[in-house]
């Protein structure tokens, strides 16, 4: 006898995806202030890049083998959550060290483990996520994640053409990002 998951409400999703919040909340810290605490630590503008080097490098090593772990792990607190409490531990460690670094090569360090600590927390999650919901709702899921992904990657393509044409002193109209004006 197969049992099939139950139809989720959209508030019972709500609260399960409240989760990427944090994540979202994470990677904001990090992306905001790093370059300025690397600057702040003696690194050269053209040493910046080299540093940042390490985020996309953790999650190519590192999303695999948790998620692969993930999936087979048991214990009392379940399947995902060893991972969501082992990846909140280490971010909420490297967020309180990484402003009090004494050198460059610490910061860097503590901007690896929080980047890996992150993706320690976000696999898993994409995967619990996908194990509550029911197959019909799997698909929504798929799609509001890949809308939410191109509307990022837009906004900053957006924002890099911006800085290059600020950065050659060329005129910018700007009016049409925000409709608030």
């Amino acid at each position: 006898m197969s049992r099939s998951k139950p139809i989720l409400s959209f508030w019972q999703i709500w609260n399960m995806c409240f989760g990427f919040l944090g994540l979202q909340f994470a990677f904001a810290l990090q992306n905001a202030n790093m370059s300025r605490i690397f600057q702040q630590l003696g690194a050269s503008l053209e040493q910046v890049p080299l540093l940042w080097i390490a985020a996309p490098l953790s999650g190519l090593l590192l999303q695999p083998v948790i998620g692969y772990w993930s999936d087979r792990t048991w214990t009392r607190l379940g399947r995902r959550r060893p991972f969501f409490l082992a990846g909140a531990v280490l971010a909420s460690t490297a967020l309180v060290l990484m402003p009090r670094s004494p050198t460059l090569w610490v910061a860097a360090a503590l901007l690896w483990m929080l980047d890996g600590a992150i993706n320690i927390s976000m696999e898993p999650f994409r995967a619990f996520v996908g194990d509550q919901l029911h197959p019909m709702g799997k698909d929504l899921w798929a799609v509001d994640r890949e809308v939410r992904r191109t509307c990022i990657v837009s906004i900053a393509e957006a924002d890099r053409i911006i800085a290059a044409r600020k950065a050659r002193n060329e005129q910018v109209d700007t009016s049409w990002l925000c409709a608030l004006d």
